[in-house]
């Protein structure tokens, strides 16, 4: 397993810089990896997608899909695509700490 320091704290990463263990996890970091996805501020309504994610993937015990947040997060999908541009649910599960959604490429 790799390590990789975010934000000040070593944590567990896959080939793809995916975290491997979501309880590493915090709002620092959340805002570093942002920062790397090319977005410069996290605003209430990245935050409210980004907890929604880690809810879901709490309750499941994987990343939520596109259609998942789209469908339960309160957020459309054009705004879901306008909050986190090129590839939102891969975005949203890297961003909150999680493991890359199924069917994601």
């Amino acid at each position: 397993m790799l390590t990789r320091m975010i934000a000040g704290k070593n944590v567990q990463v896959n080939e793809e810089g995916f975290m491997t263990n979501p309880a590493e996890w915090t709002k620092d970091i959340a805002v570093e990896l942002a920062k790397e996805e090319g977005l410069l501020e996290l605003t209430p309504a990245h935050w409210k997608v980004i907890d929604f994610a880690r809810q879901k993937a709490v309750e499941s015990g994987a990343s939520p899909t596109l259609r998942t947040i789209t469908s339960n997060a309160g957020v459309t999908t054009k705004e879901l695509f306008s909050l986190f541009p090129k590839g939102p649910a891969k975005k949203v599960a890297r961003i909150a700490g999680l493991g890359k959604p199924e069917g994601c490429v």
